[in-house]
């Protein structure tokens, strides 16, 4: 026997062809179904407005209007005399900006709690806007601002600034986004003269690299640093609103964000954080109200304080909830109070707090913010916004116009803010027009022409009635400095209905038909994996044909009961993906699938009378995670937090919740030791993964003592700092991997007669080098649930090891039973969905990718993450294969049992992978059939990538794996060679 790489490529060759044959279907899929908009490298200008139908075209009236003083000119009149004073578009209605963005503001974090059915503890905190909101004659209100998912923090600040829909493919940029290249308000602003100052999340920066007049940008992504960016904030906020070198001010806060995701929404530090904004927010309120006097700084200055999505109770945000969606809006104008808008716009929803004062709070898109914002400014729309300037934000400045008319006692405020409005919506709606059509003729798809003539229909429609109005208005000779609108408060209403119209419906059209689906690349990818699907199975033949034995009756096994029984499971699995609600309730059906799996154990144990025991432990384990699930245990785990939550601060109950783990870690190592310890082949390298793996055990027991609450404050040397310990058990687990690999590659050859117990040896040693990173990165629940994978492996194990014995343990039986493998597979994903991940972005645990590390290293951090997503899901199931096949077999001597063992063990990685392979073919299918539902980038698509990685990952692990268990294999020079050793092995037996 030699360490041929001729025997061991001969076995694992498929495991390559089909990783690349996974890589080649999704890449093509991907391709196809990710491809989003296209965004076009048009921008707004000045001078476009000339083109548009929103302005008097007569050449004389022109004249006569230009030579009248400006007090004598219609509204359309002065709107166009701007423009060629400079001004662009609309008349700006506000001088300065300050925009306050508080990360992840739920919406009732600031409507008073008199709008919601429950008071919880984290509302009526920022009690300062409230109270502007409901002062009379105020010129503040409070917005619900309705987000479009997904609700990542990078596509709400592109989609804020764009005015357009948010594209899925840029969740995958909020760890590195790209420069914003299409047209949007921040490079408006910068285009047309205006200053703008910015403070905060350093993802504006990354986004407008180019942009700010001065920036103090502060790293975002340490989820569990609650401060450093609002103390930036803080920093240089106070002492920026006495200076007058910046015209829009932006301040970006991150401790709600970082509260949510680190302790939940109900949660002291996240209540703190809200009682320290209401702080902030009244001095800044204070500062700009003491210097709105006339001539004052900040005279026309509008303040926005306003929430870029919001988030869960236990602080996630993807896009998948209405808490998520939903987010606020403050604004205020620091002058008189506006006009009303007309009741058919008004939107507001009114209560009686207990106090019985009136509050009112409004709704509006986000998407409609850049455009709103645009007109306010008197900038030039950004060219692929798609919003409406909304009536209720827009009016809050009204007060601010103060322009004369002619004859204005004979006309309302009502009536001169309607016609500004419906020249600013004229102006709106011929931009989205000229955006579409654009659009439609440089997309390679665009939008369907029945479509495009539904909308182009009303638009015409409402041009029609605003070239009826505009051709009355500018009457010949003299008439036309004594005329204004001829018009009725019924006709402006009606041409605002037509303009809101048509607005509405390109963004319908747009939420629906936005994405282009490449339906032949989509295709190809899909054809390229089924056809891998058909190479799966023929490997499996393959790896069948190898294990021929001369025994007819064993060789029928194949199609047995319980492998008609697995199929059958996985099955309805991958089906189950084809319901929205199903994929919702992923962990819970997996549970409920892999329960069903156990009862035919029970079946045969009853039978039998033996290994009932095993049966009922395994129940429970499944219950258990069962109840996991349903909690969400990853967000709380065993943490103080959630044990004073759950046990009302009991000190004795608490007390257990820290220790427990600990104990379970000790349990843990004691396993290790004496399951290692005495293995006279690896006695050396044993020795060594024995002591550096009970090194990490006690350092990762230092962590977390070193954070807990009880015991932090009595220790003296704490001062080492909490990032030490987890950076020695990296460093520990690295080093070890590679000792395992350099011993794998120059240790001597193994001893055939006991493969078997030398396979079970270099199983549990990869399965310890992972261990200590996998449970600090899952915190104190990780030695919970290692415990639990080790106590659902084992019951696997026995359980079909007894009904081995049956066959008298025969090891020449024609294929490895697929019910233990669906059942190893059903037990990783129960163990996914219990320690607290889902298919989402928002079940990404962020903090566990800076346990070791204060600052952002894209790399670095993205590697943690990954190893604590897909630890106990992936990593460590796929390295414990082997058990299937060495513990069902632990007495089997011969020469010939380790290339029977090594085919059974590629039989089984090859069920694993087909399981995984099946699961995301179905996923594929779904979301190709959903890809125009509604919660297709919220629920579909992240689904749909969660799948595609997993099994990418699951394809390298099995590769790897091979490498790593498959060498040293007997040099057979043929294939009929090996069929008849193992034939003459079998019939000795």
């Amino acid at each position: 026997m030699v360490g041929s790489s001729t025997g061991k490529w001969e076995l694992i060759w498929p495991f390559f062809l089909i990783l690349i044959l996974h890589c080649v279907a999704i890449l093509l899929y991907t391709r196809g179904f990710l491809l989003t908009r296209t965004e076009l490298s048009s921008f707004s200008h000045c001078s476009d407005v000339s083109h548009s139908p929103c302005f008097p075209r007569h050449s004389s009236d022109l004249s006569n209007s230009s030579s009248s003083p400006s007090r004598n000119l219609s509204m359309t009149d002065r709107v166009e005399a701007g423009d060629r004073n400079g001004r662009c578009w609309t008349r700006p209605a506000v001088d300065r900006l300050v925009v306050i963005i508080l990360d992840a503001l739920r919406f009732d974090f600031v409507a008073p709690s008199t709008f919601f059915d429950e008071n919880m503890p984290w509302m009526d905190k920022l009690q300062v806007l409230q109270k502007l909101a409901s002062d009379e004659g105020s010129s503040a209100r409070i917005f619900k601002a309705i987000a479009d998912p997904p609700t990542t923090s990078l596509q709400r600040l592109k989609g804020l600034t764009t005015g357009g829909l948010p594209t899925f493919i840029d969740v995958g940029n909020s760890f590195g986004a790209p420069a914003i290249v299409e047209d949007n308000l921040i490079n408006q602003l910068v285009q047309n003269g205006r200053r703008v100052l910015m403070m905060g999340d350093d993802t504006w920066l990354q986004l407008f690299p180019n942009h700010f007049e001065k920036s103090y940008p502060f790293p975002s992504f340490n989820v569990k640093d609650l401060h450093t960016v609002d103390n930036g904030c803080i920093e240089h906020l106070f002492p920026s609103l006495y200076r007058d070198d910046w015209d829009v001010l932006i301040a970006h806060f991150l401790g709600v964000d970082h509260a949510g995701h680190i302790f939940g929404v109900d949660s002291t530090p996240m209540i703190e954080k809200l009682e320290q904004y209401n702080a902030i927010l009244e001095k800044v309120i204070e500062v700009l109200k003491n210097q709105s006097g006339p001539g004052g700084l900040h005279e026309n200055t509008f303040l926005l304080v306003m929430g870029d999505h919001g988030q869960t109770l236990n602080g996630d945000h993807g896009g998948g909830a209405v808490e998520e969606v939903e987010t606020s809006l403050f604004a205020m104008s620091l002058k008189e109070p506006p006009a009303s808008v007309p009741s058919e716009l008004d939107t507001s929803t009114c209560k009686l707090d207990p106090n019985g004062t009136k509050t009112c709070f409004s709704s509006i898109q986000q998407l409609d913010f850049a455009v709103t914002i645009a007109a306010l400014l008197g900038v030039p729309f950004p060219f692929g916004s798609i919003g409406r300037v909304n009536p209720e934000l827009y009016a809050l400045s009204a007060g601010t116009w103060n322009q004369p008319t002619i004859n204005a006692t004979n006309w309302s405020n009502l009536e001169e803010w309607m016609q500004t409005y419906v020249n600013v919506l004229c102006i709106n709606s011929w931009q989205v027009k000229r955006y579409i059509d654009v659009y439609s003729a440089s997309s390679v798809i665009g939008f369907p022409s029945e479509d495009l003539l539904r909308v182009a229909d009303i638009y015409a429609q409402a041009q029609d009635e605003w070239t009826n109005i505009l051709n009355n208005s500018f009457l010949s000779g003299n008439e036309i400095q004594d005329k204004r609108f001829d018009t009725s408060l019924f006709t402006l209403r009606k041409l605002i209905d037509a303009y809101s119209e048509f607005l509405e419906s390109v963004a319908e059209l747009a939420r629906s038909k936005w994405t282009e689906f490449d339906l032949k690349m989509m295709g190809l990818g899909l054809g390229i994996f089924v056809f891998s699907l058909f190479i799966h199975f023929v490997a499996i033949r393959r790896a069948t044909k190898l294990h021929q034995v001369s025994f007819p009756s064993v060789g029928d096994s194949g199609i047995s009961f319980r492998s008609i029984f697995a199929l059958s499971v996985v099955a309805i699995r991958a089906c189950s993906v084809l319901s929205n609600s199903y994929i919702l309730a992923e962990g819970k059906v997996a549970n409920f699938l892999l329960v069903t799996t156990v009862f035919l154990n029970l079946r045969y144990s009853v039978k039998k009378k033996k290994m009932l025991m095993e049966v009922v432990v395994f129940l429970l384990l499944i219950s258990i995670l069962r109840f996991t699930v349903e909690i969400g245990l990853s967000k709380n785990a065993v943490s103080t937090v959630f044990m004073k939550g759950i046990f009302g601060g009991q000190i004795t109950l608490i007390f257990i919740a820290e220790i427990m783990p600990m104990l379970t870690l000790i349990l843990l190592g004691y396993l290790l030791y004496k399951t290692i310890n005495g293995n006279s082949c690896w006695r050396i390298l044993s020795y060594l993964l024995i002591t550096g793996t009970l090194i990490s055990y006690v350092f990762v027991a230092l962590h977390w003592t070193l954070e807990s609450d009880m015991f932090a404050k009595q220790l003296v040397f704490k001062g080492i700092g909490r990032n030490f310990a987890p950076q020695v058990i990296y460093a520990i687990g690295f080093g070890l991997l590679i000792l395992l690999v350099f011993a794998q590659a120059f240790m001597p050859k193994e001893d055939a007669m006991n493969y078997g117990g030398i396979l079970v040896s270099k199983t549990v040693a990869m399965l310890s080098v992972w261990s200590s990173t996998i449970i600090i990165l899952l915190g104190r629940q990780g030695p919970l649930v290692s415990l639990g994978s080790i106590i659902g492996g084992w019951c696997i194990i026995r359980l079909h090891n007894s009904e081995l014995d049956q066959n008298h343990g025969n090891v020449g039986a024609l294929t490895t039973n697929p019910l233990p493998v669906t059942q190893w597979n059903l037990l990783a994903v129960c163990l996914f969905f219990s320690s607290g991940h889902w298919c989402a972005f928002d079940g990404l645990r962020y903090g566990a990718a800076f346990i070791g590390f204060d600052e952002f290293i894209l790399v670095r951090q993205a590697i943690l993450l990954a190893i604590d997503t897909f630890g106990v899901s992936h990593i460590l199931p796929i390295f414990g294969l082997p058990f299937l096949v060495s513990l069902q077999y632990p007495c089997f001597q011969s020469k010939q049992a380790k290339r029977i063992l090594l085919v059974k063990l590629l039989q089984v990685f090859l069920i694993y992978g087909l399981i995984t392979a099946m699961t995301t073919m179905f996923t594929i299918i779904c979301v190709t059939i959903q890809r125009r539902h509604l919660m297709v980038w919220g629920l579909f698509a992240p689904k749909y990538v969660f799948d595609v990685i997993g099994l990418i990952l699951t394809d390298v692990l099995i590769c790897l794996a091979s490498l790593y268990y498959f060498c040293q294999i007997e040099d057979d020079t043929t294939q009929d060679r090996v069929m008849k050793k193992c034939s003459s092995s079998e019939k000795g037996l």
